[in-house]
C-alpha cells in the first residue's frame, strides 16, 4: 500500500484556510505554535500541521447539553 505524502502550503494558502492575515501566520510560526519548514526565504506548512493547529486552537464543545 502506498503511503500518502503530506501537501505543503504557502503562508498565503494557510492564511486563506485559517481566515487570517499572512502576518498572523508568520507570528504563529515564529512563536512555535505552527510548525513550518523553511524553503529558501519562504516557509511551507503541511496540511496536517494546519489541521492539527486548528483542532487544538478550537474551543472544546460544551458537553453539558
Amino acid at each position: 500500500m502506498a503511503q500518502q505524502r503530506a501537501r505543503f502550503l504557502t503562508v498565503a494558502e494557510v492564511a486563506d484556510i485559517m481566515r487570517v492575515s499572512s502576518m498572523t501566520v508568520y507570528r504563529l510560526i515564529k512563536a512555535g505554535d505552527l510548525r513550518a519548514a523553511r524553503v529558501g526565504k519562504s516557509y511551507r506548512v503541511t496540511e496536517d500541521d494546519v489541521d492539527r493547529y486548528i483542532a487544538e486552537a478550537s474551543p472544546a464543545p460544551d458537553r453539558r447539553r
